[in-house]
Protein backbone atom coordinates (compact mmCIF):
# COMPACT_ATOMS: atom_id res chain seq x y z
CA UNK A 1 0.00 0.00 0.00
CA UNK A 2 1.33 3.44 -0.91
CA UNK A 3 2.02 5.90 1.87
CA UNK A 4 3.04 9.51 2.10
CA UNK A 5 4.89 9.90 5.40
CA UNK A 6 6.24 13.34 4.55
CA UNK A 7 5.12 14.69 7.89
CA UNK A 8 6.20 11.68 9.94
CA UNK A 9 9.19 12.01 12.20
CA UNK A 10 11.72 9.20 12.43
CA UNK A 11 14.76 8.51 14.51
CA UNK A 12 15.97 5.71 12.21
CA UNK A 13 19.71 5.17 12.14
CA UNK A 14 21.19 6.68 9.02
CA UNK A 15 18.32 9.09 8.45
CA UNK A 16 20.82 11.94 8.40
CA UNK A 17 22.51 10.56 5.29
CA UNK A 18 22.09 12.64 2.14
CA UNK A 19 18.91 11.69 0.32
CA UNK A 20 20.71 10.43 -2.78
CA UNK A 21 23.03 8.23 -0.75
CA UNK A 22 20.14 6.82 1.26
CA UNK A 23 18.08 6.16 -1.85
CA UNK A 24 20.99 4.25 -3.43
CA UNK A 25 21.52 2.26 -0.22
CA UNK A 26 17.85 1.25 -0.17
CA UNK A 27 18.02 0.29 -3.84
CA UNK A 28 21.13 -1.87 -3.40
CA UNK A 29 19.55 -3.58 -0.39
CA UNK A 30 16.41 -4.27 -2.41
CA UNK A 31 18.42 -5.73 -5.30
CA UNK A 32 20.26 -8.02 -2.88
CA UNK A 33 17.01 -9.22 -1.32
CA UNK A 34 15.38 -9.70 -4.72
CA UNK A 35 18.38 -11.88 -5.64
CA UNK A 36 18.47 -13.82 -2.37
CA UNK A 37 14.78 -14.15 -1.54
CA UNK A 38 12.91 -13.35 -4.73
CA UNK A 39 10.88 -10.33 -5.80
CA UNK A 40 7.46 -11.64 -4.79
CA UNK A 41 8.65 -12.81 -1.35
CA UNK A 42 10.42 -9.55 -0.53
CA UNK A 43 8.31 -6.90 1.18
CA UNK A 44 9.02 -3.26 1.94
CA UNK A 45 9.15 -4.30 5.59
CA UNK A 46 11.93 -6.80 4.73
CA UNK A 47 13.92 -4.06 3.03
CA UNK A 48 13.38 -1.75 6.00
CA UNK A 49 14.48 -4.46 8.44
CA UNK A 50 17.66 -5.11 6.45
CA UNK A 51 18.32 -1.36 6.48
CA UNK A 52 17.59 -1.16 10.23
CA UNK A 53 14.97 1.51 9.65
CA UNK A 54 11.19 1.76 9.64
CA UNK A 55 9.04 1.09 6.56
CA UNK A 56 7.90 4.72 6.85
CA UNK A 57 11.44 5.85 6.13
CA UNK A 58 11.60 3.64 3.04
CA UNK A 59 8.44 5.36 1.78
CA UNK A 60 10.20 8.71 2.08
CA UNK A 61 12.33 7.67 -0.90
CA UNK A 62 10.08 5.23 -2.81
CA UNK A 63 6.31 5.57 -2.74
CA UNK A 64 5.67 1.86 -3.36
CA UNK A 65 7.32 -1.52 -3.82
CA UNK A 66 6.70 -1.12 -7.55
CA UNK A 67 8.78 2.07 -7.53
CA UNK A 68 11.64 0.18 -5.88
CA UNK A 69 11.28 -2.60 -8.41
CA UNK A 70 11.37 -0.22 -11.36
CA UNK A 71 14.50 1.47 -10.01
CA UNK A 72 16.12 -1.94 -9.47
CA UNK A 73 15.27 -2.96 -13.03
CA UNK A 74 16.68 0.31 -14.37
CA UNK A 75 19.85 -0.24 -12.34
CA UNK A 76 20.44 -3.76 -13.69
CA UNK A 77 19.59 -2.79 -17.25
CA UNK A 78 21.72 0.33 -16.88
CA UNK A 79 24.78 -1.80 -16.24
CA UNK A 80 24.22 -3.56 -19.57
CA UNK A 81 23.71 -0.21 -21.27
CA UNK A 82 26.97 1.12 -19.79
CA UNK A 83 28.86 -1.90 -21.13
CA UNK A 84 27.26 -1.44 -24.56
CA UNK A 85 28.13 2.26 -24.66
CA UNK A 86 31.73 1.56 -23.68
CA UNK A 87 32.06 -0.91 -26.54
CA UNK A 88 30.32 1.43 -29.00
CA UNK A 89 32.77 4.21 -28.09
CA UNK A 90 35.82 1.99 -28.55
CA UNK A 91 38.54 2.31 -31.15
CA UNK A 92 38.27 -1.10 -32.78
CA UNK A 93 36.89 -1.45 -36.33
CA UNK A 94 33.11 -1.24 -36.40
CA UNK A 95 32.78 -4.89 -37.40
CA UNK A 96 34.64 -6.04 -34.28
CA UNK A 97 32.84 -3.56 -32.03
CA UNK A 98 29.46 -4.75 -33.26
CA UNK A 99 30.42 -8.38 -32.77
CA UNK A 100 31.60 -7.68 -29.22
CA UNK A 101 28.57 -5.53 -28.41
CA UNK A 102 26.04 -8.15 -29.51
CA UNK A 103 27.84 -10.94 -27.67
CA UNK A 104 28.23 -8.88 -24.51
CA UNK A 105 24.54 -7.93 -24.31
CA UNK A 106 23.59 -11.58 -24.71
CA UNK A 107 26.03 -12.90 -22.12
CA UNK A 108 25.15 -10.22 -19.55
CA UNK A 109 21.42 -10.82 -19.99
CA UNK A 110 21.83 -14.60 -19.84
CA UNK A 111 23.92 -14.42 -16.67
CA UNK A 112 21.66 -11.92 -14.91
CA UNK A 113 18.18 -12.81 -16.00
CA UNK A 114 18.26 -16.48 -16.96
CA UNK A 115 20.92 -18.24 -14.91
CA UNK A 116 19.70 -16.32 -11.83
CA UNK A 117 16.09 -17.51 -11.44
CA UNK A 118 15.14 -14.91 -8.82
CA UNK A 119 16.34 -11.99 -10.93
CA UNK A 120 14.54 -13.58 -13.89
CA UNK A 121 11.37 -13.41 -11.78
CA UNK A 122 11.92 -9.69 -11.25
CA UNK A 123 12.44 -9.09 -14.98
CA UNK A 124 9.25 -10.98 -15.83
CA UNK A 125 7.38 -8.64 -13.49
CA UNK A 126 9.04 -5.65 -15.16
CA UNK A 127 7.89 -6.82 -18.58
CA UNK A 128 4.36 -7.33 -17.31
CA UNK A 129 3.95 -4.22 -15.15
CA UNK A 130 6.63 -1.71 -16.21
CA UNK A 131 7.13 -2.21 -19.93
CA UNK A 132 8.21 1.41 -20.38
CA UNK A 133 11.39 0.61 -18.40
CA UNK A 134 12.14 -2.31 -20.73
CA UNK A 135 11.30 -0.22 -23.80
CA UNK A 136 13.73 2.51 -22.73
CA UNK A 137 16.44 -0.14 -22.29
CA UNK A 138 15.83 -1.62 -25.74
CA UNK A 139 16.10 1.88 -27.22
CA UNK A 140 19.47 2.50 -25.55
CA UNK A 141 20.92 -0.77 -26.81
CA UNK A 142 19.59 -0.10 -30.32
CA UNK A 143 21.14 3.39 -30.26
CA UNK A 144 24.52 1.85 -29.37
CA UNK A 145 24.15 -0.50 -32.30
CA UNK A 146 23.22 2.44 -34.54
CA UNK A 147 26.34 4.30 -33.47
CA UNK A 148 28.57 1.39 -34.45
CA UNK A 149 26.71 0.79 -37.71
CA UNK A 150 27.04 4.50 -38.59
CA UNK A 151 30.78 4.34 -37.90
CA UNK A 152 31.04 1.24 -40.06
CA UNK A 153 29.13 2.89 -42.89
CA UNK A 154 31.37 5.96 -42.71
CA UNK A 155 34.45 3.73 -42.89
CA UNK A 156 33.09 1.78 -45.85
CA UNK A 157 32.76 -1.44 -43.84
CA UNK A 158 28.97 -1.51 -43.81
CA UNK A 159 26.73 -0.79 -46.77
CA UNK A 160 23.38 0.41 -45.47
CA UNK A 161 20.82 2.78 -46.92
CA UNK A 162 19.43 3.85 -43.54
CA UNK A 163 21.37 3.48 -40.28
CA UNK A 164 18.29 3.77 -38.08
CA UNK A 165 16.39 1.09 -39.97
CA UNK A 166 19.45 -1.15 -40.10
CA UNK A 167 20.00 -0.90 -36.35
CA UNK A 168 16.35 -1.74 -35.66
CA UNK A 169 16.56 -4.74 -38.00
CA UNK A 170 19.77 -5.93 -36.36
CA UNK A 171 18.17 -5.56 -32.94
CA UNK A 172 15.14 -7.56 -34.07
CA UNK A 173 17.39 -10.28 -35.49
CA UNK A 174 19.13 -10.60 -32.11
CA UNK A 175 15.88 -10.74 -30.10
CA UNK A 176 16.20 -14.46 -29.39
CA UNK A 177 19.60 -13.75 -27.80
CA UNK A 178 18.64 -10.50 -26.05
CA UNK A 179 15.17 -11.13 -24.60
CA UNK A 180 15.49 -12.86 -21.18
CA UNK A 181 12.44 -15.07 -21.63
CA UNK A 182 13.44 -16.10 -25.15
CA UNK A 183 16.98 -16.89 -24.01
CA UNK A 184 15.48 -19.20 -21.37
CA UNK A 185 12.94 -20.78 -23.72
CA UNK A 186 15.46 -21.56 -26.46
CA UNK A 187 18.30 -22.51 -24.10
CA UNK A 188 18.10 -26.25 -24.82
CA UNK A 189 16.32 -26.19 -28.17
CA UNK A 190 17.95 -26.57 -31.60
CA UNK A 191 18.53 -23.15 -33.11
CA UNK A 192 21.19 -20.97 -34.65
CA UNK A 193 24.05 -20.29 -32.26
CA UNK A 194 24.97 -16.84 -30.99
CA UNK A 195 28.02 -16.78 -33.26
CA UNK A 196 25.89 -17.86 -36.23
CA UNK A 197 23.40 -15.04 -35.68
CA UNK A 198 26.08 -12.40 -35.16
CA UNK A 199 27.80 -13.54 -38.36
CA UNK A 200 24.43 -13.35 -40.15
CA UNK A 201 23.80 -9.79 -38.95
CA UNK A 202 27.28 -8.62 -39.91
CA UNK A 203 27.03 -10.33 -43.32
CA UNK A 204 23.81 -8.44 -43.98
CA UNK A 205 25.43 -5.12 -43.09
CA UNK A 206 28.61 -5.72 -45.10
CA UNK A 207 26.88 -7.01 -48.24
CA UNK A 208 27.18 -4.60 -51.14
CA UNK A 209 23.87 -3.73 -52.81
CA UNK A 210 23.46 -5.29 -56.24
CA UNK A 211 23.74 -2.88 -59.11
Amino acid sequence: MNRNPANEKTLDAGSAKPDREMREAILMTAVRLFRDVGYHKTTVADIAKAMRMSPANIYRFFDSKKAIHESAARFLMGEVETAAKTIANGNEPATERLRTLLATVHHMNAARYVEDSKIHEMVVVAMEESWDVCEAHILQITLCMAQVIADGAAAGLFHVADVEVSSKCASAAMLRFFHPQMIAQFNHKPSATLDDMIAFVIAGLTARPSE
